[in-house]
């Protein structure tokens, strides 16, 4: 049976590096750090002190303004990126531009609608509604809560409001995977394509998950970095990292069957061959030590796409900057490409963005795009200390201009979930 191919024609981001894809890639090119101190609550009485958070947010530059209101901010973000990726794809056959004000209404032709879906992961969904509308209902009585409570804070609307924006009737779905839900809505949405059942998908991840409730609960857990200096606290891969920090934003694609791209001339950024999923069944969060079920997932994907190891060039590492996260798969990544992994670039964006949950997936595969069609690989900024378990090249401080066929991106989750994507230059 021959399998379709699958392209990625549209990108779209807002994360802490950036509102819009080329602010972000090129503070990423540049290895800006997008972590500071914590302004979206007051954390004086917190041990967490650091975050990635999205600067100078404007969701009304894209969607109506009393909808946004309607919306959290998980939901505003997903929407805001998503309208640059359908925008950026041209099945609308309009440019998006920074300075538009008004909200897009437009919607994909009756023909087209069908056979174009959305998947877009949450891992938390609106858990900064969650908290106030709780206070409210503490306050003034429960039943005086928000009508709108439910359909703010339920991990699906994400994609649902995508859909409904463009009037979208394929598949509409939303996985929750915890970190691993990014990369599960886009190789879902790949393999959607590729077997046949829709000709475009909008896909990719979402979070907002710096609140109170969810900083105190992964600090209770001591998953996040106690560090009060941006520049120590998420450091993937360095000997002295200390945990993860919470980061917060959207990264989303516009996947599309080859033939309809090259119908329209669509741009390319690259294709997509490969997918691996499966779980470590260990722990509700701790990885497998041995990197056991990491491993198994990259060589899933290799199997999907018809590759082989060593026409990877780079890895887009999962790297959280925990302990066993880093070394774990710093461990799989071996046990995969053997000798070489010596000759593997593998770095950590998270370094710059910090760690975002469900959105992680998606903000990691615009990136990858991103270093094909640029050719140059992201560096892991902020590593100094090298650590003997992790001894990879992961190109520390500065990227670097490199030859790039094919990129893998990892998203490993609590819960044992494990997710591998492959892009490939397309020419």
């Amino acid at each position: 049976m021959n399998q379709r191919r699958v392209v990625v024609t549209g990108l779209g981001t807002v994360n802490p590096t950036g509102n819009s894809v080329s602010e972000s890639w090129k503070a990423i090119r540049e290895g800006q750090n997008g972590i500071t101190p914590i302004t979206r609550f007051d954390a004086t009485n917190f041990k967490v002190k650091l975050a990635g958070e999205v600067k100078d947010f404007a969701p009304e530059k894209r969607m109506d303004k009393r909808e946004a209101r309607r919306m959290a901010r998980f939901t505003q973000f997903a929407l805001y990126a998503a309208e640059e990726a359908i925008h950026d794809s041209g099945i609308l056959g309009a440019p998006l531009s920074d300075d538009t004000l008004r909200p897009f209404e437009q919607k994909i032709p009756a023909g087209d609608a069908a056979h174009t879906g959305v998947i877009i992961s949450s891992g938390i969904g609106g858990i900064d509604v969650i908290e106030q509308e709780h206070s409210r209902g503490m306050e003034k009585g429960w039943e005086r809560v928000s009508p709108f409570f439910i359909p703010m804070t339920i991990c699906n609307m994400a994609a649902a409001r995508v859909a409904i924006s463009h009037g979208l009737k394929g598949i509409c779905t939303c996985p929750v995977t915890a970190c691993a839900g990014g990369s599960n809505a886009i190789g879902d949405a790949f393999h959607r394509i590729r077997d046949g059942y829709e000709e475009v998908m909008i896909c990719g991840g979402t979070e907002a998950a710096i609140t109170p409730l969810s900083i105190g609960g992964f600090s209770s857990m001591t998953a996040l970095s106690y560090a009060e200096d941006p520049a120590r606290g998420s450091i993937p891969f360095d000997a002295e990292r200390n945990g993860f920090v919470m980061g917060e934003g959207s990264g989303i694609l516009v996947l599309e069957e080859l033939s309809h791209a090259q119908k329209r001339n669509a741009h390319i950024y690259a294709e997509i061959i490969g997918y691996g999923v499966n779980c470590d069944a260990y722990h509700i969060t701790a990885p497998a030590p041995d990197g056991a079920g990491g491993a198994e997932c990259m060589r899933l994907a290799l199997k999907d796409a018809g590759i082989t190891p060593d026409q990877i060039n780079y890895i887009n590492a999962h790297g959280t900057s925990t302990h066993l996260n880093d070394a774990g798969e710093t461990h799989a990544i071996k046990t995969v490409f053997g000798e070489h992994a010596r000759h593997l670039a593998v770095s950590s964006t998270k370094s710059m963005t910090g760690h975002l949950l469900g959105g992680a997936g998606g903000i990691e595969a615009v990136f990858s795009c991103m270093a094909l069609q640029d050719q140059f690989i992201p560096p892991t900024i902020n590593l100094k200390v090298p650590d003997p378990e992790c001894d990879l090249d992961y190109v520390p401080g500065t990227g670097r201009n490199a030859a790039l066929s094919c990129v893998l991106s990892n998203s490993l989750g609590f819960g044992g979930h494990n997710a591998s994507l492959i892009f490939r230059s397309f020419h």
